[in-house]
């Protein structure tokens, strides 16, 4: 586990913005898969709940992360849960999956792949009762810091018009839009697609911001 303390969190209690602390997991595929299985039942807004089989075909044999951040419950403080989750994985020029082998049709204009290495930031979300947070924020930081220790020079995020409280945070971390495909009925629903380029500057201006103890 690592613990991250980062400013611009928002307190539970108050309006101002404080320095919350932030404890971070990083899962191996089979615990993690089955943590997404369960941690998605809390988000209504998804239409299809994702398996634990499906995270395991997707992820297996290319590299990708799970990461989870915990906090207690407000009613019962000494039981710690997840409470938001993002997972990524590699996205190669040459993918054989038909969902996977469509956005790279639809982004390799915008996109480069030829002798570089892109991070597919897939799924992810933040239980309701923790939005506001931070959390999101925190553990896209973490996804850049271990996406570029791990060689990825390019992250990739796709997502919908309607997010606007993801897309707000990718836009203060200086992700920027790359693709944007209307939707032909409802604007909401149209999708965005957004990268980052990865550099060490990426991640000294995170240290600037924040401290990470990596605990056994």
């Amino acid at each position: 586990m690592m613990k991250v303390w980062a400013p611009g969190g928002r307190a539970r209690s108050g309006d101002a913005d404080t320095a919350m602390e932030y404890q971070l997991r990083q899962y191996p595929l089979q615990q993690g898969a089955l943590e997404i299985q369960y941690i998605e039942e809390f988000f209504g807004e998804f239409p299809r709940r994702k398996t634990a089989a499906e995270v395991i075909r997707r992820l297996d044999n290319r590299d990708h992360q799970i990461l989870m951040a915990e906090a207690p419950l407000p009613d019962e403080p000494a039981a710690i849960v997840p409470v938001a989750y993002k997972v990524s994985h590699e996205l190669r020029v040459d993918e054989t999956d038909p969902k996977l082998a469509d956005l790279v049709k639809r982004i390799r204009e915008y996109v480069c792949f030829d002798g570089r290495r892109v991070l597919y930031s897939w799924i992810g979300g933040t239980r309701r009762d923790w939005r506001g947070q931070g959390f999101f924020r925190a553990l896209t930081e973490e996804q850049e810091a271990w996406a570029h220790d791990n060689g990825f020079d390019e992250i990739l995020v796709k997502t919908k018009n309607r997010f606007y409280d993801m897309r707000s945070t990718l836009d203060r971390l200086e992700f920027n839009v790359v693709k944007f495909e209307p939707h032909p009925h409802d604007n909401r629903d149209s999708k965005v697609y957004l990268s980052k380029r990865l550099g060490i500057e990426v991640i000294d201006r995170h240290r600037s911001k924040r401290a990470v103890v990596r605990l056994d």
